[in-house]
């Protein structure tokens, strides 16, 4: 999407992510966080800004406005585990594509090699994604959740062809 920066969030962006997590539809809530979520919670809004070593976040701004979050975490069942969400102006664009091979290539570069994530089984969009930039992954369905697992040296070497930053800083 043109005009749409991808970086590393911020404790700065606490009310954004708030605001963000608000604008979503109910349906684009559950997909991502299995319920609907109404008014965040400040303990949830906390959560989707920590960063440590083992959590990655990146936020997707456009106009001043966060339109994007994806999130990585080290140790889980694969090296790292994913979970993106795009508000729903910005659904279908590659925007969450965008941010996958971002906080990817990210995680390749601090050593990860399998990358995992919990998608609801209505989910055809993201699924059909997946099957597109992972053939191989392995899915896994259990009560209505397909979990995945694939392997990351394909994304990573895909998006490093296509990013024009630093990984750890853009």
């Amino acid at each position: 999407m043109l005009g749409t920066q991808i970086r590393p969030v911020s404790s700065d962006d606490e009310e954004s992510v708030r605001r963000f997590l608000a604008g979503l539809s109910l349906h684009t809530q559950t997909l991502r966080f299995f319920t609907g979520i109404g008014c965040p919670a400040a303990a949830l809004v906390r959560a989707l800004l920590a960063t440590d070593e083992r959590r990655d976040v990146l936020v997707a701004v456009q106009e001043g406005e966060i339109v994007g979050h994806a999130m990585s975490y080290r140790g889980g069942v694969a090296d790292v585990e994913i979970a993106i969400v795009v508000t729903d102006q910005c659904q279908g664009r590659g925007l969450g594509r965008r941010l996958i091979e971002r906080l990817l290539y990210r995680a390749a570069v601090r050593g990860a090699t399998t990358v995992g994530m919990d998608v609801m089984g209505e989910n055809r969009r993201v699924l059909g994604m997946i099957r597109r930039l992972w053939p191989e992954a392995r899915m896994t369905v259990s009560s209505g959740l397909v979990e995945v697992t694939a392997i990351l040296q394909e994304a990573a070497v895909f998006a490093e062809q296509r990013s024009g930053g630093s990984p750890l800083t853009a």
